[in-house]
């Protein structure tokens, strides 16, 4: 089956026009997440982002538009390029899962935000978990490892936060829960994607491995309020 991709060409704007608008601050052509739940946006036609960025920094001090450079208010600072690889599988992943996946709820928030806060703090925020179904293998006790999903379209769900405890890296945790992530959304008849920073080399290659392509690349504008 074809998939119309154009979704993706623009994800943020896509999810909070349509799956996720309850959780968008919309300034006509230019749309936020809340902050509570992630620190992206995004904006069409060429729109002038200046009054909106203006106005979204005064609800949270650091955040990204993705996508196009915006324009920025005179008195900010020029925005920082972050340079991703946004990855797409069309097919379900054939991978061994062989320790326990657990989905993340409610009774395991403390554990979630405890490890997103060690390994992976900034792109996180306290309602992030809410965007969509996490997923998560447990040793010792504890969290070690998780994998989530946050932007969601019509057609696409990105896998998000694909995150391993330090002192359990290098045991296939993240393959797995990757694979178990890619087929759950599978199930649901849309296509998993995601998104990662083209110097991350090691997790670029573990993504191929299971069978994303690079789709395109796609600019994060790191923009931080005076």
């Amino acid at each position: 089956m074809l998939i119309n991709e154009e979704e993706l060409d623009n994800p943020v704007w896509h999810a909070l026009t349509n799956i996720h608008y309850n959780h968008a601050i919309d300034y006509n052509h230019v749309k936020f997440y809340q902050p509570d739940y992630t620190p992206f946006g995004a904006f069409i036609n060429n729109a002038d982002t200046r009054l909106a960025i203006e106005k979204h920094g005064a609800l949270i001090s650091g955040f990204f538009i993705v996508g196009d450079k915006p324009l920025l208010p005179a008195h900010f600072e020029e925005p920082k390029q972050h340079k991703g690889l946004q990855m797409i599988v069309y097919n379900k992943i054939n991978h061994p899962i062989t320790d326990t996946i657990v989905e993340l709820t409610d009774a395991h928030y403390n554990d979630l935000i405890g490890l997103i806060k060690l390994v992976y703090p900034e792109y996180f925020r306290p309602k992030s978990n809410i965007l969509g179904q996490y997923f998560g293998i447990y040793k010792d006790g504890k969290l070690v490892a998780l994998t989530g999903e946050r932007m969601q379209t019509n057609h696409f769900i990105e896998i998000s936060a694909v995150i391993t405890h330090p002192d359990y890296s290098g045991r296939g945790y993240a393959k797995q829960l990757v694979t178990h992530t890619a087929n759950n959304i599978f199930t649901k008849n849309k296509t998993p994607f995601l998104h990662v920073d083209e110097t991350n080399t090691g997790p670029v290659a573990l993504y191929k491995k299971l069978g994303f392509n690079v789709r395109r690349k796609l600019i994060f504008w790191k923009i931080t309020t005076p």
